[in-house]
């Protein structure tokens, strides 16, 4: 019988490289560059011609894209702190980074535009004189910056969570850039200078609706929650199920990042019950079903089960 934690490193996949440590090939490390970069221009061309041609739209559509610069810079910052090997004081590395960097992220945003909003609302009561041209022109020029960002992590949306982030955002930006452009030909048309603060009101509720997930998300992945995706009853069932085992315990599931998941589990097995061939059996089938490439598993008999101070379930 085996005791003790146990892990089937040959039987399942740890998944480091699109997990927590990933190293995600150099042509995204590029991707975040590039993106960051023409960015960041045009978050400095938005706030000029913002203040230039007194267009709230352009300024708020500058602030949200200021928090996308960051949140690329904050992935691109991830990836490369998932790169170190565990280590020292950080024995699962540093793939949680990319929770922190989600959660400063998303308080920053809410922030920013919170701000934004009031101002919207001040804008509403005493508009301004938007320049509707320039409005126009400056968000056409956002929507080709977003839209060839988001392309340039197409390719990887779907094997990378902080990639197809990025590629979302990025998608989503070139949307509510479409939108300020329409805003700005509605102003040249109908000369109503309020369609500018409305429309910054739309793109703050826009920003706050998307950031207050993110920061629900990060949140509870701070909080070591059983990330999205997986049904800890389902989980449980399968290793209830598994040959000999007759019970449970122990048993925490949680995000090592963003993307990497963990999991620990006490299986007690009948008298007689070899677990050789279970553990690697289980780990490769928690890996394949579930998606959680970190699995440690003790095994237990019902005696010493019944002396395991870790049995309750009320204590961790």
């Amino acid at each position: 019988m085996q005791h003790g934690h146990t892990h089937g490193h040959d039987h399942h996949d740890h998944n480091h490289g699109t997990g927590g440590h990933s190293h995600a090939p150099a042509s995204f490390g590029n991707a975040f560059a590039i993106g960051v970069a023409l960015n960041l221009a045009y978050v400095a061309g938005e706030v000029f011609y913002g203040i230039a041609g007194h267009s709230l739209a352009l300024l708020a559509d500058a602030g949200h894209n200021l928090g996308d610069v960051l949140g690329l810079a904050g992935a691109w910052l991830a990836v490369w702190l998932g790169q170190k090997r565990p280590g020292g004081r950080y024995t699962y590395g540093l793939g949680r980074a990319s929770i922190l960097s989600a959660l400063g992220n998303a308080v920053l945003l809410l922030l920013v535009t919170g701000g934004i909003a009031w101002e919207a609302v001040l804008r509403l009561i005493t508009p301004g004189v938007p320049g509707g041209g320039i409005i126009m022109v400056v968000a056409a020029i956002g929507i080709a910056v977003n839209g060839g960002t988001a392309l340039l992590f197409m390719s990887g949306r779907k094997g990378d969570l902080n990639v197809r982030a990025a590629f979302t955002h990025m998608l989503a930006d070139a949307a509510v850039a479409a939108g300020t452009v329409a805003a700005g030909a509605l102003i040249l048309w109908t000369g109503w200078n309020r369609v500018d603060p409305l429309v910054s009101l739309i793109i703050s509720v826009v920003i706050i609706a998307g950031t207050w997930s993110l920061l629900r998300d990060s949140i509870k992945l701070s909080l070591d929650a059983v990330p999205d995706g997986i049904e800890r009853t389902a989980v449980e069932n399968f290793l209830r199920g598994l040959p000999g085992v007759v019970a449970i315990h122990d048993v925490h599931i949680w995000g090592l990042s963003t993307k990497d998941v963990a999991l620990t589990a006490h299986l007690v097995l009948q008298e007689g019950q070899s677990g050789n061939l279970l553990l690697a059996h289980a780990a490769h089938e928690i890996q394949e079903r579930f998606g959680i490439g970190h699995a440690t598993i003790q095994l237990e008999t019902p005696e010493t089960a019944e002396a395991c101070c870790l049995r309750p379930d009320h204590v961790i």
